[in-house]
């Protein structure tokens, strides 16, 4: 396949997959965008959402599309890492000699459903760690291989915070993009009504498989960024940064840590998949402009006024977007 069928079967894929959520899924457009996006780059999304909007009936609607093994965690206070990870069993054979045999948990599978994540233990959220970073998870001195692709999309409610734990830094930077599932308008909400009151039948169709998911994130790295496109990403970074000198004012005065170094890889990486959805073969400032908000979102730690004054982080991007643009 060359290159122009290639960018050509991207955009086909993308537009199949929208078509095809629209049977279960209302609206949230941006979204599925985004999520199309995270998962040609190889990230992890945080999507985070007041309940009753849908957040697991979009991904499992996800996986049958992309005909991708699903698996649901349900995180609680009392889940403990082999839960997820899985453990040996004891098991005997037919002579009566035992032996240990692993039981694999629902980590592996390929679209992992991490719902309310902030309900269980660091502990157990750090079970996560390493299979978000490497794709494979190591129990009992042995590494097992997660199959390709693997995303893991968390799910948290932004109201409720009794009974949960903080993710910590380390484990949020490892998050590709943080999304917010938007709240649907009166038009959307009859629709809904339509779907699930009613006598409304659906079968979902499976687009792409595996390979070929595998095949368009191959061609992500190959789109060129031109300089000037790279450096305005990284004055984006810096600019978050409180000491940095292009620093806003509200920067310098609500936030503690700027966004680390993956967030400058998720803002190339994603402009690169946003470049290629709109058939184009270079990243350009508007692409790093459209993803900088659920690239960085999440990358910047405000210190405690910032926190008790409830500063929106996405105005501190906007800000940022004017002052350097």
């Amino acid at each position: 396949m060359n290159l122009d069928s290639a960018v050509e079967s991207i955009r086909k894929n993308f537009d199949l997959i929208v078509k095809e959520l629209a049977k279960t899924i209302v609206g949230q457009e941006a979204l599925i965008k985004n999520l199309f996006i995270c998962l040609l780059c190889g990230g992890h999304a945080l999507i985070e959402g007041v309940p009753g909007l849908g957040k697991t009936l979009l991904v499992r609607s996800l996986s049958e599309i992309l005909d991708l093994r699903y698996s649901r965690i349900q995180f609680t206070p009392d889940l403990m890492p082999a839960d997820i990870l899985g453990t040996n069993i004891v098991k005997e054979d037919g002579h009566g000699n035992r032996f240990f045999e692993f039981y694999k948990g629902p980590i592996f599978g390929q679209l992992i459903l991490a719902d309310e994540i902030n309900r269980a233990s660091p502990k157990t959220q750090s079970a996560l760690l390493e299979a978000m970073q490497e794709g494979n998870v190591t129990v009992f001195g042995s590494r097992y291989r997660l199959k390709p692709p693997f995303m893991v999309l968390a799910t948290q409610n932004p109201i409720e915070m009794e009974g949960t734990y903080p993710l910590p830094e380390a484990q949020i930077d490892r998050f590709f993009f943080k999304l917010k599932l938007e709240y649907p308008g009166p038009d959307e909400l009859q629709q809904i009504l339509e779907k699930t009151t009613e006598d409304y039948q659906y079968e979902l169709n499976r687009i792409v498989g595996a390979e070929s998911i595998l095949e368009m994130k191959s061609l992500v790295k190959q789109v060129p960024v031109a300089n000037h496109v790279k450096d305005f990403a990284t004055r984006l970074v810096l600019a978050s940064h409180p000491t940095n000198q292009q620093a806003t004012d509200r920067i310098k005065e609500y936030v503690l840590f700027g966004a680390s170094p993956r967030g400058l890889q998720s803002l190339i990486l994603a402009g690169k998949v946003s470049a290629l959805i709109d058939q184009r073969y270079n990243v350009s400032r508007e692409d790093i402009n459209t993803i900088a908000k659920p690239a960085l979102r999440h990358r910047l730690v405000l210190n405690i006024r910032g926190e008790t004054e409830g500063v929106d982080t996405d105005e501190l991007i906007e800000e940022i977007i004017a002052k350097i643009g």
